[in-house]
C-alpha cells in the first residue's frame, strides 16, 4: 500500500465547524478566519451556507462574508446549499462553487433535513442542473457512511448508490462523512475498496470527525487506499448537531502534521495554519482541540 505524493486538503471550519458552536460570530471574524486559512495555502476553504437562518443561525451572514473576503486567486470559497432557495441566494453572492448534502441513512436525512433520500434528491436535481448552465462546480457530501445514530451499522451498498447518484447529478468529487466517528481503520478501508469497485477514487473524499479519537488512524487507512482528498477543521471545531456526542471534526493542524511527515505534499504551511486556528479558538473563547497546537504551545511555554 502507498500513500498519494499530493494530497488536497479540504477546510470545512468556517462552515462545518462554526456552524454548531454556541457563540455567533461577527461577519467580520469569519471573514478574516477565512482569509487566514486561504494564506496558509490551503486552495479549498468552505465559507458558508445558505440554509434556513431558523436552523443555523451561525451561517445567517454567509453573504456578508463573502462580501468582506478578499479572495485570494487560485483559492475556492464553496458553501453548502440545499435547494433552489439557497443556490439563487448564493448565486447572488457570488459564489462559484456549491456543495450538496445527502445522508446514506434513511432515517437520518428525515431527522437532518426533514425528507427522504429520493426526496432529497429530487431537490437536487434543479439545482444541479442550473449549476451546469452557469458553470458552477458541484461536491457532493455523504453523511453516515460509516454509522447513523438511528439505524447503526450502514451498508457500504447504501453509501454507493447515494455517492454514484451524487456523481450522476454532476459533482466533480463525493466526500464520505463519518459523521457520528464511530468508523475505524478496518472498516473505513474496506468503506473504500467496496466503493472503488463501482466509482473512481480519485472522485472520492473523506470526512471523519474524531468521536473516537480514530480519524487520523481513518484518514491514513483511506490514503493508503487510493484516496487524495481530505476534509478537516481548523482547531478542531465543529460536529453534528444531530447526532449526540459527535462534537469534534478533526483539527486541520493534527492531519497536516501527519501528511508533513508522511512526506505527502500540501502546499499548506503548518505554523499559518496554526496561527488560524488559534485566532479563530480565542474568538470563540475556547483552547483549540488540535494537538499539535497545544503541542506546540506547551513547547514556546518551556
Amino acid at each position: 500500500m502507498t500513500t498519494p505524493k499530493r494530497v488536497k486538503m479540504v477546510e470545512v471550519g468556517p462552515r462545518d465547524g462554526l456552524q454548531n458552536e454556541a457563540k455567533v460570530l461577527p461577519a467580520a471574524v469569519k471573514a478574516e478566519l477565512i482569509e487566514r486559512l486561504a494564506a496558509s495555502g490551503l486552495v479549498v476553504v468552505e465559507a458558508g451556507s445558505f440554509v434556513s437562518p431558523k436552523w443555523v443561525p451561525q451561517m445567517a451572514d454567509t453573504a456578508e462574508v463573502l462580501a468582506r473576503i478578499v479572495r485570494k486567486p487560485g483559492v475556492s470559497y464553496p458553501v453548502l446549499v440545499p435547494n433552489m432557495t439557497g443556490y439563487r441566494a448564493a448565486r447572488q453572492a457570488g459564489v462559484e462553487e456549491i456543495a450538496i448534502f445527502a445522508a446514506a441513512s434513511e432515517s437520518f436525512s428525515k431527522r437532518n433535513i426533514n425528507c427522504s433520500i429520493a426526496e432529497s434528491f429530487a431537490r437536487f436535481v434543479p439545482v444541479t442542473e442550473a449549476a451546469a448552465r452557469d458553470g458552477v462546480k458541484v461536491r457532493g457530501y455523504v453523511s453516515c457512511v460509516l454509522g447513523c445514530p438511528y439505524e447503526g451499522e450502514i451498508a457500504p451498498a447504501a453509501v454507493a448508490e447515494v455517492s454514484a447518484r451524487l456523481l450522476a447529478l454532476g459533482c466533480y468529487e463525493v466526500s464520505l462523512g463519518d459523521t457520528i466517528g464511530v468508523g475505524t481503520p478496518g472498516n473505513a478501508a474496506a468503506l473504500i475498496e467496496a466503493l472503488a469497485k463501482r466509482l473512481p477514487r480519485e472522485r472520492l473524499a473523506v470526512h471523519f470527525h474524531d468521536t473516537y479519537g480514530q480519524a487520523l488512524a481513518n484518514i491514513l487507512a483511506c490514503l493508503e487506499r487510493g484516496i487524495a482528498s481530505v476534509d478537516s477543521s481548523v482547531a478542531g471545531l465543529g460536529g453534528c448537531p444531530y447526532a449526540k456526542g459527535a462534537s469534534g471534526n478533526v483539527a486541520s493542524e493534527d492531519v497536516l502534521y501527519m501528511l508533513n511527515g508522511l512526506g505527502i505534499e500540501t502546499g499548506v504551511d503548518l505554523k499559518t495554519l496554526v496561527a488560524a486556528g488559534r485566532f479563530i479558538a480565542a474568538e470563540l473563547g475556547k483552547a483549540p482541540v488540535s494537538k499539535v497546537s497545544l503541542a506546540l504551545a506547551g513547547r514556546a511555554a518551556a
